[in-house]
């Protein structure tokens, strides 16, 4: 896999359809990307920043997880905002949505979002977002990190202790990805679903609703160290979901805090 061509940030800023000038840096290797955007968050010029790496040593997931991707096989990026005038929920929902859009173009299975913030393909992990804030800043500011998996074979996987399944855009297209258009693809998403949101968040909500096919479900979650199951029979973007408890009554459970185990589509 070591021939697959790495990436370019002057491709990648060739295909980009927003502010020219826009900065993107690229690392052989760092410990976390979003760790490196939030050092450029001091001045209002890195705005729009986006940084991206080869790899990374101590990636994070939600809830301190770790995001494991061997070198050159992923796309790890974070993209700082400052002064976003939108709530943390909704630039979550619209980075969801965005990079959700882009993998179904690169792939022939159906892409969905797994609640809140992974993309999964045909019932496989491909991707996974973590936004992250500073409460301590007066500015709404934000870092939208991303790991798409691209180049992984199946056989990484199964030698991979993950939580969950996982697939990669190669392994859903049966062929290499270029992964500097997919990753120009991707930041323009962004930049268009948030604009979106900034306006006006009811395209974003419906079209998260569509793509995450939660209603009627039947989920296992994980809040507060337990277990729960039961149907989703209703989905608040913004406060969580609702679910019809096998064993008790009706109980809504916030994302921040909860973390899906497994979804059985109706």
């Amino acid at each position: 896999m070591s021939a697959f061509s790495g990436l370019d940030v002057d491709l990648i800023q060739s295909r980009l359809t927003g502010d020219p000038l826009r900065k993107l840096l690229l690392y052989k290797s760092t410990a976390s990307t979003n760790d490196v955007a939030w050092k450029y968050a001091s001045t209002t010029q890195n705005d729009g920043l986006v940084v991206l790496a080869e790899q990374q040593e101590a990636g994070r997931g939600r809830q301190g997880r770790q995001w494991y991707s061997p070198p050159r096989q992923s796309i790890l990026c974070s993209i700082l905002k400052l002064d976003l005038r939108i709530e943390a929920e909704m630039v979550t929902l619209a980075a969801a949505v965005a990079v959700a859009e882009t993998v179904d173009c690169y792939v022939r299975g159906h892409t969905q979002i797994k609640w809140p913030n992974d993309i999964w393909v045909e019932g496989r992990k491909a991707a996974g977002i973590l936004v992250e804030s500073k409460p301590e800043r007066p500015a709404r500011d934000y870092v939208i990190g991303i790991g798409v998996n691209c180049h992984q074979d199946s056989a990484w996987f199964d030698r991979t202790a993950l939580r969950a399944p996982a697939t990669s855009i190669d392994i859903e297209r049966d062929g290499p990805v270029d992964r500097n258009a997919l990753a120009a693809d991707m930041l323009n998403s962004v930049d268009r679903w948030l604009d979106e949101a900034r306006k006006d968040s009811t395209p974003v909500i419906a079209r998260w609703k569509e793509m995450s096919r939660l209603l009627g479900a039947h989920v296992v979650l994980e809040y507060d160290q337990r277990q729960f199951a039961g149907h989703c029979v209703g989905v608040d973007p913004i406060k969580g979901l609702i679910l019809q408890l096998e064993r008790g009554g009706v109980r809504m459970f916030d994302a921040a805090h909860t973390t899906m185990v497994r979804q059985t589509l109706p």
